[in-house]
């Protein structure tokens, strides 16, 4: 990058949303000569209101993600009927379900499930993993269920690093460009499903830090002021929906795990179309406060979401 470029001064064309994913199509199918880097104009937001946050307890986890949508008037007001949807869980580490580092695979099929009749022409399953995706896909569970569903519309690969796109992240304070999984930034509804987990850097990883499974490059060099980070990158691809999985979480060793001794099932779920009021409240969960998390904090202040459990509609189910 020349020096205008670092200065902020760009000389490339600004996009829409729309502009930029067809950009991406056509770069991608070879019409563009050289990647661009590209900057997302901000949508214009309608005057806020109250979050809504949802929450469920059971054994039955296909049962109480039913039950955690209800709520929210279930997938209709996030899935679209002909809709093309990514269902973003933790694959990202060689751990058996029960040890609670990756979304829980009965989770993500329940998930795909109501997607699809809510409408959807389209379910991708995918995580940029940490260990062997070969291991990862396998090991957690999640591969194999996925693949049970057995219809054509849902898929769950690996990542292609080929559809990494670098994008100007135009509210950065920590990280202003970064590389970004088209199949991401292309879907109509991108459902965020995290597992619930300490993490040895940034306290607790949750909602805002599964974004990191939809970046490339160097994950390495987003670890200083990682809470700020976070929150940048999820600028660019804010979820649609999160749906936190707390039916066992790792409270030690994050986050990777590997002691079932670390393990507490709490048989919780968590939704909300606000990532940030999910965060803090799966936060409590760990016995700690709504905002000792960085990139909670680091995403209010942006104005991501809301921190204040006592500004949220929570409905217990």
């Amino acid at each position: 990058m020349n020096e205008k470029h670092a200065a902020g001064q760009s000389s490339r064309p600004i996009f829409n949303r729309r502009q930029f994913i067809n950009r991406v199509a056509a770069w991608s199918a070879g019409a563009l000569a050289a990647p661009p880097v590209f900057q997302l104009v901000p949508q214009a937001k309608a005057a806020p209101t109250q979050p809504l946050l949802a929450v469920a307890k059971g054994a039955d986890y296909e049962a109480i993600l039913t039950k955690v949508l209800e709520p929210l008037g279930g997938l209709a007001p996030f899935v679209k009927k002909g809709a093309k949807v990514v269902v973003k869980p933790n694959i990202g580490w060689d751990r058996t379900p029960e040890q609670a580092a990756n979304t829980h695979p009965l989770l993500v099929k329940a998930m795909i499930k109501h997607c699809l009749d809510a409408g959807a022409s389209k379910v991708m399953v995918f995580d940029r993993t940490a260990n062997d995706c070969r291991l990862t896909y396998v090991t957690s569970g999640i591969r194999k269920i996925v693949e049970s569903i057995n219809d054509p519309r849902v898929s769950c690969t690996f990542v292609d690093d080929r559809k990494f796109v670098p994008v100007k992240i135009a509210k950065g304070k920590a990280v202003t460009e970064w590389d970004f999984y088209k199949d991401a930034l292309d879907a109509d509804c991108y459902i965020n499903i995290p597992v619930a987990k300490h993490h040895c850097l940034a306290g607790l990883t949750l909602g805002l830090k599964n974004i990191f499974g939809v970046v490339g490059g160097k994950r390495g060099e987003l670890h200083q002021s990682l809470g700020q980070k976070i929150a940048d990158l999820n600028t660019v691809r804010p979820s649609t929906l999160t749906v936190i999985d707390a039916t066992r979480i790792l409270l030690r060793n994050g986050p990777s795990g590997g002691k079932l001794d670390d393990v507490k099932e709490l048989h919780t779920l968590i939704a909300s179309a606000d990532t940030v009021a999910a965060d803090a409240y799966a936060t409590t969960l760990f016995d700690m406060k709504p905002d000792a998390v960085e990139s909670t904090r680091c995403a209010a202040a942006m104005g991501l979401g809301e921190m204040g459990l006592n500004k949220v509609k929570i409905v217990k189910v």
